[in-house]
């Protein structure tokens, strides 16, 4: 039902089958004006066999008569870092902006061609990689990951 507990799930039965320190993440879309979807089910939003392409114009036609200043939505990422042992460690990573009124850009996957960063007028497509991987949910929750990874010690 939320992102966390898909991570944590696909975190603890990858630790349980491998016996080691395993990190699982899930993440997604969610737009305010239509009470959060697609969220948890971003990757199969309109069907399981729908594209890229074809989520992204059933978001912008659902949205068509949204003006601009209720078209908030934010990515959304939960990582989860689950010991051999089942302690759990869960990271959040936001990026917050808005849905534009058309897909714009040709870089990147999913919904990146419809949602423009908070601070920029270029959907994340446009922007490229470069840009989107420093301000993105994931690395948000990654740079979490890594800052927590530093303070572990090994047992001697």
């Amino acid at each position: 039902m939320t992102f966390a507990e898909n991570a944590c799930k696909k975190a603890r039965e990858a630790a349980r089958a491998t016996g080691m320190m395993t990190l699982a993440d899930d993440s997604g879309l969610e737009i305010d004006a239509l009470g959060g979807e697609p969220g948890v089910r971003s990757a199969r939003y309109c069907g399981q066999d729908a594209s890229d392409a074809d989520r992204n114009r059933s978001i912008l036609q659902n949205m068509v008569t949204i003006p601009e200043g209720k078209r908030t939505a934010r990515f959304r990422c939960v990582m989860c870092l689950v010991s051999p042992e089942g302690e759990e460690r869960r990271f959040e990573g936001v990026s917050e902006g808005r849905i534009a009124h058309q897909a714009r850009g040709s870089s990147g996957f999913g919904y990146d061609p419809i949602f423009v960063p908070e601070g920029y007028s270029r959907t994340f497509a446009e922007l490229g990689p470069e840009i989107k991987n420093r301000m993105s949910h994931r690395a948000k929750a990654l740079r979490q990951v890594v800052k927590y990874m530093a303070t572990c010690t090994k047992p001697q």
